[in-house]
């Protein structure tokens, strides 16, 4: 269960990529206008995990599509096939060769809570970020950013000891380092907003 919430936390970080940035110093206000872009998205991402005690890191890698009012979709494809799809109603995890695994506002509530909580990212919803997070935002130069959220509230300070996002025209990195030491890398690249209506195929994954 605390696996699909650092893999949800990343999903919805990653909802921040969205349109350019006009040639300007950059401000957390320009990246709060970025969040609220309905924008279509598809992206790569390459993911590696550190876990304390083992020597090797775990790396996964795939492709991310956000569909404004439809949801997000995690689309693993190595080592294995996995797709989480994250919706305003339900978290569901597909594996091949498996029976979904969903998880609903009803069946986890206090889950459901703490999801509702993530998609103040998605929402632009600083006043939340505010409430639950120490936001610390660089301007780096040459249009490149940072924004670091140092988790003050209940679970989140209990799982995350920090997370950071870095970008430019587009998120390209997040960080997250948890309680136990674990850390996670995501990196993303080839992102894109067109087409801007989903596909035949893409359609599919919101289907019930």
């Amino acid at each position: 269960m605390m696996r699909a919430l650092r893999l949800g936390f990343a999903v919805l970080c990653a909802a921040a990529i969205s349109m350019p940035f006009i040639a300007h110093a950059v401000t957390l206000d320009d990246l709060q206008q970025r969040f609220s872009q309905n924008t279509l998205l598809r992206a790569q991402f390459e993911q590696q995990r550190t876990i304390s005690g083992m020597s090797q890191p775990l790396k996964s890698s795939g492709n991310l599509l956000i569909a404004p009012e439809k949801g997000l979709v995690w689309n693993q494809s190595a080592p294995f096939a996995m797709t989480m799809l994250m919706t305003d109603t339900k978290m569901e995890q597909r594996i091949s060769g498996q029976a979904p695994q969903v998880v609903t506002a009803q069946s986890h509530p206090q889950m459901f809570q703490f999801n509702s909580l993530l998609t103040a990212l998605f929402h632009a919803d600083r006043q939340t970020l505010e409430q639950n997070f120490t936001l610390s935002f660089s301007d780096l130069g040459q249009q490149r950013w940072r924004l670091d959220l140092q988790p003050t509230t209940m679970p989140l300070n209990k799982l995350f000891r920090s997370i950071s996002l870095n970008g430019a025209e587009f998120l390209d990195e997040i960080r997250i380092e948890d309680m136990q030491g674990d850390g996670t890398h995501i990196r993303f690249f080839n992102q894109k907003t067109k087409p801007d209506a989903l596909t035949p195929d893409e359609k599919r994954y919101f289907s019930p």
